[in-house]
């Protein structure tokens, strides 16, 4: 399972052809000339999200060399970011917000991010995880130790 996460949102048009243009990948997927057994979708209009059934077809370097590919096209054909890993995605105000890790601190400081901020954690490797664990509170994330230590150091900064 890999997640994407683009450094915004996709318009409409842009939307209905990275949909198909996914659809096409999955259907021709192929790990030394076996079918690899995938699936792709678009959720939040920002967030690509695909996966291999690997109870069917083992995933190897080159079918996943070709979905690294795929979306590297992506970002040329979009003009997208879709490797950033210092970006990191928050449901803010009821919306998508992609902050720099850089603005982490920031955020905290100004009370745009507390505990129970929801944060996609794109680092989910599973179905079960992507379902169960990919939409969470920060406190239940890996931030939830540098949440801790940011609110600590204020407090000892009064």
């Amino acid at each position: 399972m890999w997640v994407y996460q683009s450094n915004r949102i996709f318009t409409l048009p842009e939307a209905l052809e990275i949909e198909d243009l996914l659809k096409e990948f999955v259907s021709g997927w192929a790990s030394h000339g076996t079918p690899v057994k995938g699936y792709a979708n678009l959720f939040f209009g920002q967030f690509i999200m695909l996966m291999a059934d690997e109870t069917a077809t083992g995933v190897s370097g080159c079918s996943t060399d070709s979905s690294v590919r795929l979306m590297k096209d992506l970002e040329q054909l979009f003009n997208v970011h879709l490797f950033d890993r210092h970006a990191l995605a928050f449901i803010i105000k009821e919306r998508v917000q992609v902050i720099p890790m850089a603005q982490l601190k920031y955020a905290i400081d100004h009370h745009f991010i507390n505990a129970d901020t929801l944060y996609f954690n794109n680092l989910v490797q599973t179905k079960e995880e992507f379902l169960n664990k990919w939409l969470i509170p920060v406190k239940d994330s890996w931030l939830a130790k540098r949440l801790s230590l940011e609110v600590i150091s204020r407090k000892d900064a009064k």
